[in-house]
C-alpha cells in the first residue's frame, strides 16, 4: 500500500471513530471545537486532519441523502435500528460512493475491513451487500 492510500485508510477509520463518538453523543452536525478535541487526543496528523474534516463535512452536509440511500437498500432496517458501527461505516462509505471520485472497489473494500475490525461476525457482508447496490446505481 502506498504511503497515500495509507493516509486515506488511516483516516477513514479516524473518521469512522468520529462519527461513533458523534453518534453516541447525538451531535448530527459538524462542530469545529469538537473536532479540534477529537484531533488532539487521537494525535491526529495533518494530511489526516484534512480528510478526516472533509469526509465529516461532506457526511454532515449530505447526512439526510446519506441516511435515505442507505435506508433504501437496507430492507427491515431503519437507520436508527442498525448498530452505530455499521451505520457509521455506510454513512462514510456512501459519502465516498456519492460525492467522491474515490473507486468503488476500495470504497468497498475498506469498509467491509471495517466491518470486519469494529462491528460484528455479519457486519462485512451486510455492508458488502448494501454498498455493492448504492455502487451499482451509477454503474
Amino acid at each position: 500500500m502506498s504511503n497515500s492510500q495509507q493516509i486515506k485508510s488511516d483516516a477513514r477509520e479516524k473518521t469512522l471513530r468520529f462519527l461513533y463518538q458523534c453518534d453516541i453523543e447525538k451531535l448530527y452536525h459538524f462542530s469545529d471545537a469538537h473536532f479540534k478535541k477529537y484531533c488532539g487526543d487521537f494525535d491526529l496528523n495533518f494530511s489526516e486532519i484534512d480528510l478526516c474534516r472533509s469526509y465529516i463535512t461532506g457526511i454532515y452536509d449530505n447526512l439526510a441523502a446519506i441516511n435515505e440511500k442507505i435506508s433504501e437498500y437496507s430492507k427491515n432496517w431503519s437507520i436508527d435500528r442498525l448498530g452505530i458501527i455499521d451505520r457509521s461505516i455506510l454513512r462514510l462509505s456512501t459519502y465516498e460512493l456519492k460525492y467522491t471520485d474515490t473507486p468503488k472497489k476500495v470504497v468497498i473494500n475498506e469498509a467491509i475491513n471495517l466491518g470486519k475490525k469494529y462491528g460484528t461476525n455479519e457486519s462485512g457482508g451486510f455492508i458488502n451487500a448494501i454498498l455493492d447496490k448504492i455502487a451499482k446505481e451509477d454503474s
